[in-house]
C-alpha cells in the first residue's frame, strides 16, 4: 500500500533572502506589493517604503518573484542576495 503525499508542502528552512528595488512612491504602492506578496505561501518579506526596497526571503526562483513583484505596475529591478 502506498501512502499519498498529496496536500502536504514541503517545508524548507534554507530560504535564500532576495533584494528587489521598487518604483514605490507611497503607502498605496506598498500596500499593492504587499495584497501581491500576501497571496504567495512559504514568502516572508520586507517592505522599506523610503528606500523603495522589498526583502523576500523564499525558495522561489528569481524570475518568478521579479515577475510576482510586477503585477503591482511598478518598475522592478533586482539587487542580489542578502
Amino acid at each position: 500500500m502506498r501512502k499519498s503525499t498529496a496536500g502536504f508542502h514541503h517545508i524548507t528552512t534554507n530560504m535564500t533572502k532576495h533584494e528587489f528595488e521598487v518604483a514605490m512612491t507611497c503607502e498605496g504602492c506598498s500596500g499593492a506589493v504587499t495584497r501581491i506578496l500576501n497571496k504567495l505561501e512559504d514568502v516572508k518579506f520586507e517592505i522599506d517604503l523610503p528606500k523603495k526596497l522589498v526583502w523576500i526571503e523564499s525558495d522561489r526562483d528569481v524570475e518568478f518573484l521579479t515577475d510576482t513583484l510586477k503585477k503591482c505596475g511598478k518598475e522592478v529591478k533586482y539587487n542580489g542576495t542578502k
